[in-house]
């Protein structure tokens, strides 16, 4: 007699339930992280942040930060903030003290994953996030890249 090993059985409503749990809680976190962000960047004398994003092929990263006072490029101050962070394995939130420019990136990653999860795959995307700080408003203008195919069959 031979032993057939068991084959897991995955519960797909178990798993959605509990990723729609995650992004809730994601999610819900943003307009507070955003509110830091703005505080942080304001007491800096920051007047905007570009943020520059790019990825395909199952890759992506943060390509540039760039701070501004005024016309003038500044470097980010090196100021701590507390972020509210998540993980789809945990089911509360905790609070993380990071860099300044790691919470702009951190940030910026969090929405991208929020309105566009799976930007870095296949062809990707690319875009950018504006931080208006007197507005305190962040533009965020993305692209996919789309690959497509067109057929075209005759039978003469």
């Amino acid at each position: 007699m031979t032993n057939t090993p068991a084959i897991p059985t995955i519960d797909m409503d178990g798993f959605m339930a509990r990723y729609a749990a995650y992004e809730s809680r994601a999610n819900a976190l943003l307009p507070a992280n955003k509110t830091v962000l703005f505080d942080a960047l304001q007491a800096a004398g920051i007047t905007s942040v570009t943020v520059t994003f790019d990825g395909c092929g199952d890759s992506g990263q943060i390509d540039a930060i760039v701070a501004r006072a005024g016309d003038g490029e500044i470097p980010l101050p090196d100021a701590q903030v507390e972020l509210g962070r998540t993980d789809f394995h945990l089911d509360e939130t905790r609070r993380e003290s990071v860099a300044l420019s790691d919470a702009v990136e951190t940030f910026c990653y969090d929405a991208l994953e929020s309105r566009h999860g799976g930007w870095e795959n296949n062809e990707g995307a690319f875009g950018d996030f504006t931080f208006d700080v007197a507005a305190r408003t962040i533009a965020f203008d993305f692209n996919y890249r789309i690959e497509t195919s067109e057929n075209h069959y005759h039978e003469l």
